[in-house]
């Protein structure tokens, strides 16, 4: 019997030396955080067109590693503006400050439902500071984990470690589709009440920071950035043109399409990006 019941209990935390890196990702089948080597980033100073969120987050970070008071993050907005890119960059320059002390531990979407068992883990490391983020956090109609993840952060009774904060990102302001919404409230017997229960999640997070498709202005700023980052061999002219032409070909404007356009130019130069 006793066997039977070990087989059934979920597994208990790994222990883990949060020292040994900076970032991690979390297994929750094995409940075991993986050391990431090399995170993928880019430098704060690329990062164009979001100076205010930019500002915003890194001072929420800031006060955060210094043990002050800090609100979880919700960034959302338009595809492809760095929403992703500004949570691990903000986190390599807050922890630079900070001597290695602030911890990045990636969740996936799909196991938010075992955050109680990653915030017991990180509640046995106070010496530690840690940012738990989820990419691409949304819910869809059948989904119901997002009531766990509103206890987990806010309504159970241990609440959220004094050392976690969480920041994610999301296409969706309330991280659930509009149709699900606009479905409440025909349909429930309380319409408003219901709508309330939905949109509620969101309201865990104390930041709240858009971002919005860029101008052309902005995106060539991104992609002439990067050229002199990686020290391209083109003329300024010629690059502004060939970014134009571009952006023809996807009909969109974005950090991410500014990226793409610098890999294919750095392709056709011949030229390893690094760095």
């Amino acid at each position: 019997m006793a066997a039977a019941l070990e087989r059934l209990a979920p597994p208990a935390p790994v222990a883990v030396e949060p020292g040994s890196s900076g970032a991690f990702v979390w297994h929750a089948a094995e409940a075991r955080l993986d050391p990431v080597a090399r995170v993928n980033r880019v430098d704060i100073g690329l990062l164009r067109g979001i100076d205010l969120t930019r500002d915003i987050l890194i001072e929420n970070t800031e006060r955060f590693a210094k043990s002050l008071p800090a609100n979880n993050a919700l960034l959302w907005g338009a595809r492809g503006m760095g929403k992703s890119s500004l949570v691990k960059a903000a986190h390599h320059l807050i922890n630079e400050r900070h001597g290695g002390a602030l911890k990045l531990v990636e969740i996936h979407r799909e196991d938010i439902e075992s955050l109680p068992r990653l915030m017991s883990l990180i509640r046995s490391h106070p010496q530690y500071r840690f940012i738990v983020f989820c990419d691409d956090l949304s819910f869809d109609a059948e989904d119901t984990s997002y009531k766990s993840l509103k206890a987990a952060l806010e309504g159970g009774i241990e609440g959220r470690p004094e050392n976690m904060i969480l920041y994610a990102t999301s296409n969706r302001r309330h991280l659930l589709p509009r149709d699900m919404i606009e479905n409440e409230r025909s349909t429930a017997i309380n319409p408003s009440e219901a709508v309330q229960e939905k949109v509620s999640l969101s309201d865990r997070f104390g930041l709240w920071l858009g971002f919005h498709h860029c101008s052309q202005d902005d995106y060539l700023a991104m992609v002439e950035g990067y050229s002199r980052h990686f020290n391209l061999p083109i003329d300024a002219d010629t690059l502004r043109q060939a970014a134009i032409e571009w952006t023809a070909t996807r009909g969109s404007r974005s950090g991410r399409v500014a990226w793409q356009f610098i890999q294919d130019l750095a392709g056709k130069l011949g030229i390893k990006l690094s760095g």
